[in-house]
């Protein structure tokens, strides 16, 4: 690939992470031969089969320097953004301050993974 941003979705399995730098949404290869790299950036991404991941460590450094460092995203598989989402979407966060995983914005429940996500701006929203 010539260019990050010209990644397309290739239905591997990526992490997905906000990059506060470009305000975009980084997308690093887990498998493949871009295997630990970022594969694009974008301003909009759907995730198929989708499972939080939280480094404790990274959270407790974020804690203890009180600043931001990457410790937290979404895995799943890379769909088009065209993919239907038919079912009614949740939105979910994660603050490292206030919480030690992923949870739902209307309930503050922990979020342990679903079907599908739609990450676009800065808001996740998953199907239940």
């Amino acid at each position: 690939m010539k260019n990050k941003r010209d990644g397309k979705p290739t239905g591997q399995k990526v992490y997905v992470y906000f990059n506060l730098h470009r305000n975009l949404w980084s997308i690093r290869a887990l498998d493949g031969p871009h295997k630990g790299r970022v594969i694009a950036h974008k301003r909009g991404v759907v995730l198929q089969d989708v499972t939080p991941r939280v480094s404790q460590a990274g959270r407790e450094r974020v804690l203890r320097e009180r600043k931001k460092n990457v410790h937290a995203g979404l895995v799943g598989y890379w769909v088009p953004f065209n993919t239907p989402l038919v079912e009614p979407l949740h939105a979910i966060t994660y603050n490292p301050y206030k919480y030690e995983s992923f949870v739902y914005v209307s309930d503050e429940s922990a979020y342990t993974g679903t079907r599908k996500a739609l990450l676009l701006n800065r808001t996740v929203r998953v199907s239940l």
